[in-house]
């Protein structure tokens, strides 16, 4: 650590009472006289020659070093004392990454295949490939938004990714109803990202299935992310040759990414799944911010506390020694 001064340019006020005592004229008080008739026989007698005269106040040197110390403690609080820390530097991702997750009834089906190669739920082999994901990000703000029926904020842009990695583990298939609403699940990733204040602001979306419950179509609201700087990429899984509901409008999630200045991906195990969201991640390298700081303990106080200690003990030691003088 390293003792500063925050405004060394107080310390020019250090010969300020000496520059005054030198330069500038005496104060002068006058004070009323006792006349008496026989003043001039009294000063004839004496021989000495009547004049104006004055009396000096003499100071003793304990109220001399008492005024001095306390003029030098005072012009060292105003020149802010502080103690200096280590510097501390901090990068901090200058990015804001928002994963929108299919919660539909869809998502129950046990047709994707594990690391192992055995067949999974999609959510589950879903919930492992973006929790690894999540695990990765380390300086990323990043919000989860799940949607089925209807679309939720799960976590709001946070920094604290083990929180993100507990919510996305407590998700359940149909808890955000059993449709799909993409268009609304990008509505609100909009609305979300009406609080980021960087340049770089990424929305993943992954679903399995086609649009049924949203009261916005999801090529308007791609086309309004498009405008307020949100790039959208979106991920396909399941089975596009299905029928009715079960779905997966790869068509519309192409439509989307390319009006959102994004790319499609399409998944259809968990190791694949994983490979599309590391190329996400390459295809938008992460811009930081270095951000240097110097903590800084302000230490003004001390001297202001010992001036005013120094002028209390130097009033209460004038003050006794006035009494014991006046006592007979």
């Amino acid at each position: 650590m390293t003792l500063s001064l925050a405004f060394p340019w107080a310390l020019l006020l250090l010969p300020a009472p000496f520059l005054a005592w030198r330069f500038l004229p005496p104060y002068r008080t006058t004070s009323r006289a006792i006349r008496i008739p026989f003043f001039r026989e009294v000063s004839e007698a004496a021989g000495l020659t009547p004049r104006a005269g004055s009396v000096v106040l003499t100071r003793r040197r304990m109220q001399v070093a008492a005024a001095v110390l306390c003029w030098v403690l005072v012009v060292t609080g105003l020149a802010r004392p502080e103690l200096l820390g280590q510097r501390v530097t901090v990068e901090k991702a200058a990015r804001d990454l928002a994963l929108a997750v299919d919660l539909s009834g869809s998502m129950d089906a046990r047709d994707m295949k594990d690391a192992a190669g055995q067949p999974q739920q999609r959510l589950q082999v879903v919930k492992d490939v973006v929790a690894d994901f999540v695990a990765e990000r380390d300086g990323d703000r990043i919000s989860l938004i799940v949607f089925g029926t209807k679309a939720y904020v799960q976590t709001p842009f946070t920094e604290d990714l083990e929180t993100v990695a507990e919510m996305l583990g407590d998700t359940r298939v149909g808890m955000a109803g059993p449709d799909t609403a993409i268009g609304d699940a990008i509505g609100l990733a909009i609305h979300t990202f009406s609080t980021s204040e960087v340049e770089q602001r990424l929305l993943v979306l992954l679903s399995d299935g086609a649009d049924n419950a949203s009261r916005m179509s999801p090529v308007n609201a791609a086309e309004i992310a498009a405008q307020e700087g949100v790039a959208i990429y979106t991920i396909g899984v399941g089975d596009p040759s299905a029928g009715g509901d079960e779905r997966v409008d790869l068509t519309a999630l192409k439509d989307i990414a390319q009006r959102a200045n994004g790319e499609f991906f399409y998944g259809f195990d968990q190791e694949g799944l994983a490979r599309i969201y590391d190329e996400i991640d390459r295809l938008n390298p992460r811009v930081t911010e270095t951000i240097t700081f110097q903590p800084r303990q302000p230490l003004g106080w001390i001297p202001f506390g010992l001036a005013a200690l120094i002028g209390l003990a130097a009033l209460l030691w004038l003050s006794f020694s006035q009494n014991q003088r006046a006592e007979p």
